[in-house]
């Protein structure tokens, strides 16, 4: 797509957080910040859509300085940008307690996100890096003891990949009628209802706002943004993505790393209408 034809074309940016919007201190630089607000100025929408919980990301996407649909746990939640709740999806508790009852080895981390806070079997440093700001508390549990497990997604972490890839199979050969699953992370593997994707949550919001994925641009990195990328009229993956989602999405254009603010950089050169006089 030409770049007059994308100006023309294109009324709403879509962004992943981890891995895209977000450098390596898990933060929006000020360089992002000043481009999405000339965004907004202009007149695009701005749609962020991530794995991340919505307590996690809401103050993370404020500090963006304009407003934004918020599209969190994959799609299991949208907010306003006056944060408003406007669509919920959960997993039943009957099914959490039953992909775990098929006996998780304790090697893996599993985490349940629940409204207010995630359960989790074990401490796990890598993960409670994702939060400068603790706004999404952990809590250390036995499964087995908890009642109530209704929850917006469940997720498991692992060093290797290919345990991943093991558990995953296991897990899809029973319930492939119940779950979608998507690797976020290489090392995270992650589990939500059948109907939720970041792409069926971004359609609702195309539909209050009277728009088409036509009019849309989206980048990600992970294998959860699959759909989303495909949905839009331009697709952008990060530099950063893993070789693996590079190979099976080829029909797409690479762009700069996360940590080189290739988001940024990318909507600078390529779709604002008028250069900014300072960034």
């Amino acid at each position: 797509m030409k770049i007059t034809m994308l100006k023309e074309k294109i009324k709403v940016v879509i962004s992943d957080l981890d891995g895209t919007l977000l450098n390596q201190h898990h933060q929006i630089s000020e360089y992002t910040k000043t481009v999405f607000q000339e965004l907004h100025s202009q007149g695009y929408l701005i749609i962020v859509a991530t794995g991340r919980h919505h307590l996690d990301a809401m103050s993370i996407v404020e500090s963006l300085g304009c407003p934004a649909y918020l599209v969190t746990s994959n799609g299991a939640r949208i907010h306003s940008p006056q944060n408003e709740l406007l669509f919920s999806h959960n997993i039943s508790s009957e099914a959490i307690k039953s992909v775990l009852s098929l006996g998780i080895d304790e090697e893996f981390t599993t985490v349940v996100f629940k409204e207010n806070t995630w359960l989790t079997n074990k401490h796990n440093e890598a993960l409670n890096s994702f939060q400068p700001e603790l706004k999404y508390v952990p809590e250390l549990v036995n499964f087995d003891s908890v009642e109530d497990l209704t929850a917006i997604k469940m997720f498991f972490t692992h060093e290797r990949h290919s345990k991943l890839i093991e558990l995953r199979d296991k897990i899809v050969e029973r319930y492939s009628d119940d779950f979608s699953h998507a690797f976020s992370l290489p090392h995270c593997l992650e589990f939500m209802d059948k109907t939720v994707d970041k792409s069926v949550a971004i359609a609702k919001i195309l539909e209050i706002e009277n728009l088409s994925f036509q009019e849309t641009i989206s980048f990600g990195d992970g294998y959860n943004d699959e759909k989303m990328l495909n949905a839009t009229a331009k697709g952008l993956l990060m530099g950063n993505a893993p070789d693996s989602l590079k190979s099976k999405l080829v029909h797409l254009e690479v762009i700069a790393t996360n940590y080189d603010n290739g988001v940024a950089t990318y909507l600078f050169e390529k779709l604002l209408k008028e250069p900014i006089l300072s960034v």
